[in-house]
């Protein structure tokens, strides 16, 4: 067997072949949707303030000629400030069905992470806990929705070999928006709001002053739960620039108690939908497609990927209300515009108040995506 060569990756011409890699892999796969390529370009160089706070570095593996596998290994200072604890991360790894491919590549990552003094390794994350994470191991029969990941079967089993041992599961919950709501549900949803209780869009004449609102929701919301790392100023911008061609208000929701905004949804468009054809490029013809898949044709899925309540809000009548309300508003809006489908993501597994509303609004956790660890 031909020897294997990792390379790392360093200028566009390397970063164009690390960010096309997969698409080989996966070609006879229906399900996998090749991200756009300018996207993937903003998300993996400067331009993400995720490199504010972190130090990452790519690798290709190639043998033969080609390329055979790739892997990044990344250290977040910000989540380091929050758990002391010596973890750093890989992630965007694909690789062809061979375990001498894995092995090289999770070494190198290993000794990378190793030498920054890290004293283990947590992974995958694309690239930090705030965008995509874990890897698919359950729900292989549908393709991925927006900013999801999809992956082969034999993947996790070559994690296995090299040592790398569950930590943590979080699931994709499935949600057909056309069916009625269960009873309990519905009998919840029709009582009279308590007083002072108000559900209303996206104020898009305040989108910047709206979205740090959400962001500081959503800091305080989550910054207990497992693997938090806040949104910082300069994410939020991004995310704010990023998301709006996205975002539509109606499918948004923020809840506000006496006058204070206490709990949000964002709802966005499943772009997967739209883009399953163009393989990751928006020229000659891409932009059109888009466009006028989106705007015009629409699409029939989209995603909740942020969601939060305050926690000064989330206890009692009312912090078992919110999640309810913000859910219910974005759905009706969404089955008027001719969407069938929202997926709830991601949840952890041991989430389980916010699992049970999931579960009582009939949705069905179809997809299961794990994150793994091994001390170095």
């Amino acid at each position: 067997m031909s020897k294997i060569e990792i390379i790392p990756v360093q200028g566009g011409a390397l970063l164009d072949r690390f960010i096309r890699m997969p698409e080989r892999l996966y070609h006879d796969d229906p399900h996998y949707v090749a991200p756009l390529h300018l996207e993937r370009k903003d998300a993996l160089t400067k331009k993400n303030p995720f490199f504010g706070h972190a130090e990452a570095q790519f690798w290709l593996a190639r043998r033969d000629g080609r390329d055979v596998g790739r892997i990044s290994a990344q250290i977040d200072h910000e989540g380091l400030k929050i758990r002391p604890d010596g973890s750093g991360q890989f992630g965007l790894i694909a690789a062809e069905d061979d375990p001498a491919i894995f092995a090289a590549l999770l070494a190198t990552a290993e000794d990378w992470l190793r030498a920054r003094g890290m004293k283990r390794m947590q992974g995958p994350f694309n690239l930090n806990v705030n965008e995509e994470v874990g890897l698919l191991v359950e729900g292989f029969d549908t393709p991925p929705m927006l900013l999801m990941g999809h992956d082969r079967p034999y993947v996790a089993a070559r994690l296995l070999e090299q040592g790398l041992v569950k930590e943590k599961d979080v699931f994709a919950y499935l949600y057909d928006i056309t069916a009625d709501l269960p009873a309990g549900a519905r009998r919840l949803l029709d009582r009279p709001l308590p007083g002072g209780l108000k559900v209303r869009r996206v104020d898009f004449k305040r989108y910047d002053a709206e979205i740090r609102t959400v962001t500081d929701i959503f800091n305080d919301a989550w910054r207990n739960n497992w693997g938090f790392v806040p949104l910082t100023e300069a994410e939020t911008d991004y995310l704010a620039k990023s998301l709006k061609p996205l975002i539509n208000p109606r499918l948004t929701s923020i809840v506000e108690l006496n006058g204070e905004a206490v709990g949000f949804l964002v709802g966005l468009p499943n772009l997967n939908e739209a883009i399953r054809d163009l393989n990751g490029k928006l020229l000659p013809f891409g932009w059109a497609k888009l466009l006028w898949r989106l705007k015009v044709s629409g699409v029939k899925t989209a995603r909740v990927p942020l969601m939060g309540i305050r926690r000064s809000a989330s206890q009692g009548v009312i912090g078992s209300l919110l999640p309810f309300l913000l859910i219910d508003a974005v759905r009706k809006e969404a089955v008027q515009m001719g969407f069938s489908h929202i997926e709830l993501s991601w949840i952890l597994e041991d989430n389980m108040p916010m699992r049970h509303i999931n579960e009582s609004l009939g949705s069905v956790a179809y997809k299961t995506y794990r994150i793994y660890e091994k001390p170095l």
